[in-house]
């Protein structure tokens, strides 16, 4: 049975320094995405971001218009202390399926396999909804069994291109080439766009 993964149980692990999805820097794949943006104004948000170093490589590089969301509180003080001119409206400790604003870029970071695997079609049906037209949902997905009863969840790329082709363009769906050493292999880098 997996267990009741609510805001308590996120900030329990950060607080516990339980969180062994947290490579402590913004992932190479996704940094050599965001290397290649040219429109510093287009509005990303990264939803279950975690200690979003996604977020903070983001605002250094110039993107101000970036947007994190997260059950638990403590990784957003942290983002927080990181970077103290971050906007603390941009900053929202909240549920994502709730959550009801638009953007044009959504970064897939460790939120997916947080998840409770049943969620996956309310997943996908909600990125849809939170992303303006031809909006991007890009990032990293598993692509390994994990396991059944805790995140982090796995999965492959079939199951991901059934779940996602009905609501999304997918570009690109294939092995991470740039992944982090304990990773290399197990990733598959995403480019969607909103269908």
């Amino acid at each position: 049975m997996i267990e009741s993964l609510n805001e308590n149980y996120w900030t329990q692990r950060y607080e516990s320094n339980q969180a062994g999805w947290d490579i402590g820097h913004v992932s190479t794949p996704i940094k050599e995405y965001i290397d290649q943006l040219k429109n510093k104004d287009i509005k990303i948000l990264i939803p279950g971001a975690g200690n979003a170093y996604e977020a903070e490589y983001l605002w250094k590089q110039g993107f101000k218009n970036v947007w994190v969301i997260d059950l638990s509180k403590a990784p957003l003080d942290n983002l927080k202390t990181r970077i103290p001119d971050f906007p603390t409206a941009q900053l929202i400790q909240g549920d994502f399926f709730e959550h009801q604003a638009q953007y044009d870029l959504i970064i897939e970071q460790t939120f997916f396999c947080a998840l409770n695997p049943a969620m996956r079609k309310d997943y996908v049906t909600t990125m849809h909804e939170r992303l303006a037209d031809n909006g991007k949902l890009v990032g990293l997905l598993f692509n390994i069994p994990l396991n059944a009863t805790h995140p982090p969840f796995g999965g492959n790329e079939e199951e991901y291109r059934a779940l996602f082709s009905p609501y999304f363009n997918i570009e690109i769906m294939e092995e991470a080439c740039n992944s982090i050493t304990p990773r290399c292999g197990n990733e598959l880098f995403v480019k969607m766009i909103k269908a």
